[in-house]
């Protein structure tokens, strides 16, 4: 793929060498000739799909140093980390570093002594940082998760939109950008902010078949989540996120009474107890990190094998980039979602009641309507997520619908009914009001409006009240009821709903499902006899142990010195040479010798 055979072949050399891999995957081959020979780039690639490669390996193959512009101090650390175990001269630049410490690598920048450099735009920015890179050799400019430049995203950072400076003030230097969440207009507005006009554009397919998918009504959250925790994701590591802090806290210490190793993590709490909680999440193997959306971006944790959902989040963006933190070792994992009335309603009330402008309003309505629109859905989830993208794509077999579609009905009656109870009472009622309305239920509130003369009085006997609601949320869904922004989620009919409420409409929706969890299983159910991918438990959970104790002799995470997956290959194949050892993916030259002895030892006692 590359125009020079030389290097094609030392691309592919150090791949094999550094990272323990025999070929590229889709694009990276491409992406690499590309940034290579000094071209601009922009990468959309999903979690885990190798974007790190794509300017790693050119910045070892071009002159100079790589210069990687990154968000947050955890993912520089641990990238950083995981590049010098497998022997590439690699440093980052944050507040973490001690005044000495950041002089020396200021040295061995000037002495050329490293090949990537990881830097928060905030410190790139500052007229100090930009002099030092004047006086070095530059081999490119990586701008991870892109998506930062978008002011209608999910994790805009002002200091994104100021990185075209990288393009006036070093024209002649490659850039690439990065990021596994954007749709097309936020792909326009990283190109038009980072002066990327001119840029190839490489972009995979967003599509993570090793994770499933599920979307259920919320009937008891909590309870809905701790089923999943003890029947299918025991001993496993996971998030769950929450929209408030109080929530976090709340859903944190009542998994913890019910011996889930859960810890929480909100910008509420201090910026010590965060780094420690986010560390134990990090460095050990079965710990529930409870948070609010400030936790996540740049966790490069492999082995998260679930993200729950306990509300709802903003976008399709957003819960994209979310889920995207499960299974970045495309191994399976599970992205379980449980939303309510009451979701729908607080996030319309938020964008109604928020000091935006109505530019700003009518994007997020969008957004929030799209993701209404794949929660309802009736079709494969996977389908839905990749339509949002632009692309197209069979049914997958591995999500909710697929697997348990579940019954449909003609609504069109009951929707009918619904809109003329909050029609005829005004329009000033909740839900809970209208059932009591429609079941013909004659409580104070009800006499005392006259409620119980109305027409639609006790029409709707023949349903039941979770249908009801469930009902309701659907229709605030889907745009037939607004929520007025009283304060007390009163249910107004929105134009949209005229056609239905007139017959000129009919409306077919899924069957509310009574299930806890939601879904068939079909989850990884190991046995005492066997772990992981069918291998011997007792092998496996040996060189785990081994992992964790080379891990923690370092200070660094498990899964910096080897994937969860290649501890699988090494338990299947059981290689007995080193040799050996240099044929099992992600196992480099530098890892061999570091570790080869140790796992050679831990292998000894089961051959």
């Amino acid at each position: 793929m590359f125009d020079q055979p030389d290097t094609a072949q030392r691309a592919l050399d150090l791949l094999h060498r550094i990272y323990g891999h025999q070929a590229f995957r889709g694009q990276q081959a491409a992406i690499i000739e590309h940034v290579v020979e000094g071209g601009d780039a922009l990468v959309l690639m999903p979690t885990g799909g190798g974007k790190s490669v794509c300017y790693q390996i050119p910045a070892l193959l071009r002159d100079g140093v790589g210069i990687v512009v990154s968000p947050l101090i955890a993912l520089m650390q641990d990238q950083v980390a995981a590049l010098q175990q497998m022997g590439v001269a690699a440093a980052f630049l944050n507040s973490s570093l001690t005044l000495d410490e950041l002089r020396d690598i200021e040295r061995q920048l000037r002495r050329d002594a490293l090949k990537l450099l990881y830097v928060a735009p905030e410190r790139l920015l500052t007229p100090r940082f930009l002099d030092l890179l004047r006086d070095l050799k530059i081999a490119l400019f990586a701008i991870d998760e892109a998506h930062c430049v978008s002011q209608w995203g999910h994790d805009f950072r002002p200091e994104y939109i100021q990185l075209s400076v990288l393009h006036q003030q070093f024209p002649d230097v490659p850039r690439i950008a990065l990021t596994a969440t954007a749709d097309r207009e936020t792909q326009a507005e990283i190109r038009h902010r980072l002066a990327l006009e001119n840029a190839e554009i490489y972009l995979a397919s967003f599509d993570r078949p090793n994770i499933r998918y599920r979307v259920v009504e919320k009937t008891d959250g909590k309870r809905q989540l701790l089923e999943i925790l003890q029947q299918e994701q025991a001993g496993n590591a996971g998030i769950v996120y929450c929209q408030s802090r109080k929530k976090v806290e709340e859903v944190a210490e009542w998994l913890c009474q019910r011996g889930i190793s859960a810890l929480p993590y909100h910008a509420g709490m201090s910026a010590e107890l965060r780094r420690l909680n986010q560390q134990r999440f990090l460095r050990e193997e079965a710990v529930v990190m409870v948070a609010t959306v400030a936790f996540g971006m740049g966790i490069d944790k492999p082995d998260v094998r679930f993200v729950a959902h306990l509300d709802l989040p903003a976008s399709i963006e957003a819960y994209y980039q979310e889920t995207g933190r499960a299974g970045r070792d495309g191994a399976p994992a599970e992205a379980w979602l449980a939303f309510g009335l009451a979701d729908v309603v607080m996030l319309r009330k938020r964008i109604a009641e928020s000091a935006a402008s109505e530019e700003r309003k009518r994007v997020e309505r969008r957004k929030l309507d799209a993701l209404l629109g794949f929660c309802e859905s009736t079709q494969c989830r996977r389908q839905a997520l990749l339509t949002y993208f632009g692309e197209t794509a069979g049914r997958c077999g591995n999500c909710d619908i697929c697997l348990d579609p579940g019954e449909t009905w003609d609504a069109t009656v009951a929707a009918q009914k619904l809109l003329s109870a909050a029609w005829r009472t005004g329009q000033r009622f909740g839900v809970t009001h209208l059932i009591d309305v429609l079941r013909g239920e004659t409580t104070e509130k009800v006499t005392q409006y006259g409620h119980d003369k109305l027409s639609t009085f006790g029409i709707g006997g023949d349903l039941a009240v979770a249908d009801w609601k469930s009902l309701a949320r659907q229709l605030v869904s889907l745009g037939y009821f607004t929520v007025d922004g009283d304060g007390f989620n009163t249910l107004a009919v929105s134009e949209t709903a005229r056609p239905l409420l007139k017959g000129e409409e009919r409306l077919n929706l899924r069957k509310a499902t009574v299930k806890l969890g939601g879904g068939k299983r079909g989850r990884r159910s190991f046995t005492a006899q066997l772990g992981p991918g069918g291998v011997d438990a007792k092998l496996w959970e040996a060189l785990r142990a081994r992992r964790r104790d080379l891990a923690a002799a370092q200070n660094v995470p498990p899964y910096v010195i080897f994937h969860d997956n290649t501890l699988i290959e090494i338990a299947h194949r059981k290689p007995q040479t080193l040799d050996e050892f240099l044929e099992i993916p992600g196992i480099g030259e530098r890892k061999l010798a570091r570790y080869g002895d140790d796992f050679l030892e831990v292998l000894s006692d089961f051959v």
